[in-house]
C-alpha cells in the first residue's frame, strides 16, 4: 500500500501530521543552515583571541576577530569595547555585554520553541485521530447489527492506528533535532559566558569580581584567616 493510501485510510487527522511534518523538516533544514552559515562549529578563534588579548593587548585580539559573522565573537568585540572604554563601570558593561549576548541567543533559538511545539503535539494528534478512527469503527459495527463481520472491526482498529504510528513517526525526529539544536546552543551560550567574562577580569570590569573579593574578606573577618 502507497503512503497516499495509508495518508487516506487515516482520516483528516492524517493531513494534519503531513503538513506537520513538513513544517518540522523545514525548520530543521532552516536552522542546520542558519548555523552553518555564520559558523557556528566553528569557535578556534575564541582561544586565539583571548591568547591575543594577553599576548598582544586588546588591538590584536580585535584583529582575532574582525569580519567574523560568529555570535561568540561579536560579543567578544563587544566585551573589548567595553573594557577599552574608561567611563563605563563594571556594572556596566556587565550589563551591555549580557545584553548583547541575551539577544544573540534569543537569535540562535528562533523558531526551537515551534520545532518543540510539533515533537509534543504530534503525539496527541496520532492519539486523538486514533480515538476517532475507534468510534468511527464501533459505530460502523453497531450499524452492521446482527450481521457482525470480524473483519469489519479489526480494519476500522488498523486503519484508526494508522495516526499514532504517523504522529510517532514525526515526533521522535523532531524530538530529536530540537535536543541536538538546543544542545549546539547551550554549548554557544557556555562559550560567549566563559570568552567574556575572561575579558572583563582583563579591564577588571567583571561584576563578580568585587562581590567575589568582599565575600573573601568577610571570610578572613569572621574565621581569622
Amino acid at each position: 500500500m502507497t503512503l497516499y493510501k495509508l495518508i487516506q485510510q487515516g482520516g483528516p487527522v492524517m493531513y494534519v501530521l503531513l503538513g506537520l511534518s513538513v513544517l518540522a523538516t523545514t525548520l530543521i533544514l532552516m536552522k542546520l543552515f542558519q548555523f552553518f552559515r555564520i559558523g557556528l562549529f566553528r569557535t578556534a578563534f575564541v582561544e586565539e583571541s583571548l591568547g591575543a588579548l594577553h599576548a598582544g593587548g586588546p588591538a590584536e585580539a580585535l584583529q582575532v576577530l574582525k569580519n567574523k559573522n560568529h555570535p561568540v565573537a561579536q560579543v567578544m568585540q563587544r566585551a573589548l569595547h567595553c573594557g577599552l572604554d574608561p567611563a563605563m563601570s563594571a556594572k556596566d558593561a556587565d550589563a551591555e555585554v549580557s545584553r548583547v549576548g541575551s539577544s544573540k541567543i534569543r537569535h540562535l533559538e528562533s523558531w526551537l520553541r515551534g520545532l518543540s511545539s510539533i515533537a509534543h503535539l504530534s503525539p496527541l494528534l496520532g492519539l486523538l485521530g486514533t480515538v476517532i478512527g475507534m468510534i468511527s469503527a464501533f459505530m460502523r459495527l453497531e450499524a452492521a447489527g446482527s450481521r457482525v463481520d470480524p473483519s469489519l472491526l479489526s480494519g476500522g482498529i488498523w486503519e484508526a492506528l494508522l495516526t499514532t504510528a504517523f504522529g510517532l513517526t514525526v515526533a521522535i525526529p523532531a524530538m530529536a533535532a530540537f535536543y541536538y539544536l538546543e544542545g549546539e546552543v547551550d554549548k554557544i551560550r557556555a562559550a560567549m559566558q566563559d570568552a567574556c567574562v575572561q575579558i572583563l577580569i582583563y579591564f577588571n570590569k567583571n561584576a563578580e569580581a568585587p562581590a567575589q573579593e568582599a565575600a573573601a574578606l568577610l571570610e578572613e573577618e569572621t574565621y581569622g584567616v
